[in-house]
């Protein structure tokens, strides 16, 4: 038997499944914690299924796959659904780096609004010059400095749904890995356009998601991706951002650090995904 992926969402898994044996495909649902794995019965369907399983991840809202459901004479009644309490759920759905990087952001918010924000950049900011190159912590902390409720609740409802999933399902480290590099390139990007006065968490959430998009589109199997719709409206933010729509809002946007985290999760992604990688 082969594990095709692990999803969150029982009622996707049996669509899935049901549409799977419309093509006289056999997969085995199996409950693990909060999470359901697809096991694939026959070997030699494997091809198949990799890319049948790409088409459904892309767009699993699509009709045929509640038709399949209504054909396979299934329902509701057939999916186990486990009752926790919101804190269990939150913390099944996101590992500690996730955690570490929100519980941060929040203190440094916290802090800024007693001390004012002069206080933490004097700290946390990026390098100014040559001379802070040594405090190695503010290649990183920047990203953590955020100057609007909208600014840290915007970015921290994208890391959270981002980077949740790909923690639970890659790992810690592979999330550390991009969150590091995502943040210094992309600060370095930033600082060179202008100046090292900046912050926010937005350079490592565009990461993510081109991170997330581009690993979907090219290894689904690896359970992690986001929707073409999204990464759309991620691009249209973008750029909007360089012809300075946020203007008029009273907005300042790093729009460097956006791209620059948008190429390093593109660039991962495709080193991560690339044929002699996955093999």
């Amino acid at each position: 038997m082969v594990r095709l992926i692990v999803l969150s969402n029982p009622r996707m898994a049996q669509a899935f499944v049901d549409y799977m044996a419309t093509l006289n495909v056999t997969i085995d649902i199996r409950y693990q914690q909060q999470q359901v794995e697809l096991w694939l019965a026959d070997d030699a369907s494997e091809q198949l299924a990799h890319q049948e399983l790409g088409k459904f991840l892309h767009n699993p809202n699509d009709p045929r796959y509640l038709a399949a459901s209504w054909q396979s004479g299934r329902s509701d009644a057939n999916i186990t659904y486990r009752r926790t309490d919101t804190l269990a759920t939150l913390r099944n759905q996101a590992g500690p780096l996730t955690f570490i990087v929100i519980a941060a952001c929040v203190i440094v918010y916290l802090l800024m609004q007693l001390f004012g924000d002069d206080a933490l950049m004097e700290i946390l900011a990026y390098p100014a010059d040559s001379s802070q190159y040594i405090q190695i912590w503010r290649w990183v902390t920047h990203a953590f400095l955020h100057f609007s409720l909208i600014h840290i609740l915007f970015n921290l409802v994208w890391w959270w749904y981002l980077s949740g999933p790909l923690e639970k399902r890659l790992g810690t480290g592979k999330l550390l890995e991009i969150t590091l590099l995502s943040a210094i390139l992309s600060g370095y990007g930033q600082a060179v356009f202008s100046g090292h006065l900046f912050g926010g968490l937005s350079g490592v959430v565009y990461a993510l998601m081109g991170y997330c998009w581009l690993s979907g589109e090219r290894a689904p199997e690896r359970g992690i991706s986001l929707q073409r719709s999204l990464m759309v409206f991620a691009i249209v933010w973008l750029v909007a951002g360089y012809f300075d729509a946020f203007g008029i809002l009273g907005m300042s946007v790093a729009n460097v650090a956006h791209l620059g985290g948008l190429v390093v999760g593109l660039a991962l992604a495709w080193w991560d995904t690339r044929p002699s990688k996955r093999s």
